[in-house]
C-alpha cells in the first residue's frame, strides 16, 4: 500500500497506551503531559509538490510539519522541545527519527491505512501506542 489512497484523509485519536509514561520520559512536566493526555488530536497527510504536510490539530496545540522525505529539518514538538528531525517514507509508513540537543534519540512510526493511523512512539525504550481513526 501506498500513501496516495490516504493524503487529505483526517484521523482522530481513539485510543492511547502508555503515552503518559513515554513522555515522562522525554522529561515533558506534569501540567504539559495531562494537557496533552485530555486531547484527541485530528492528524491528516497531504502532499504539495516534492513536499509532504503533516498537520496535528487540538484544542491543546496545532502541529504543522512540512518535510521532503529523506531530508533533515528543524521541528519544535508539541511540547515545546527543539529537535532536529528526519522522516522517510516506506509504503505507508512514515519513519520519523528527532535527535534533541542532548543527542536523545526518538522513533515515531506512523503506518497508515485506509481506516486508521497507528502512532508507535519509542524513546529510551519506552515505546507508546497512539491509534487514529478514520473520521467520516
Amino acid at each position: 500500500m501506498s500513501l496516495v489512497g490516504i493524503l487529505g484523509k483526517k484521523y482522530k485519536l481513539e485510543k492511547s497506551e502508555n503515552f503518559d509514561d513515554y513522555m515522562k520520559t522525554l522529561g515533558v512536566g506534569f501540567v504539559t503531559r495531562k494537557a496533552g493526555a485530555a486531547v484527541s488530536p485530528v492528524v491528516d497527510l497531504q502532499k504539495d509538490g516534492d513536499q509532504y504536510v503533516l498537520s496535528s490539530c487540538s484544542t491543546f496545540k496545532n502541529v504543522i510539519l512540512k518535510f521532503t522525505p529523506g531530508v533533515e529539518f528543524d521541528q519544535e514538538t508539541p511540547d515545546g522541545r527543539k529537535v532536529k528531525a528526519t522522516i522517510s517514507i516506506d509504503g505507508n509508513t512514515l519513519h520519523e527519527v528527532q535527535k534533541d540537543a542532548e543527542g536523545k534519540e526518538t522513533t515515531i512510526d506512523r503506518t497508515f491505512t485506509a481506516d486508521e493511523v497507528k502512532m508507535v512512539m519509542s524513546v529510551n525504550n519506552v515505546t507508546a501506542t497512539r491509534i487514529y481513526k478514520a473520521q467520516a
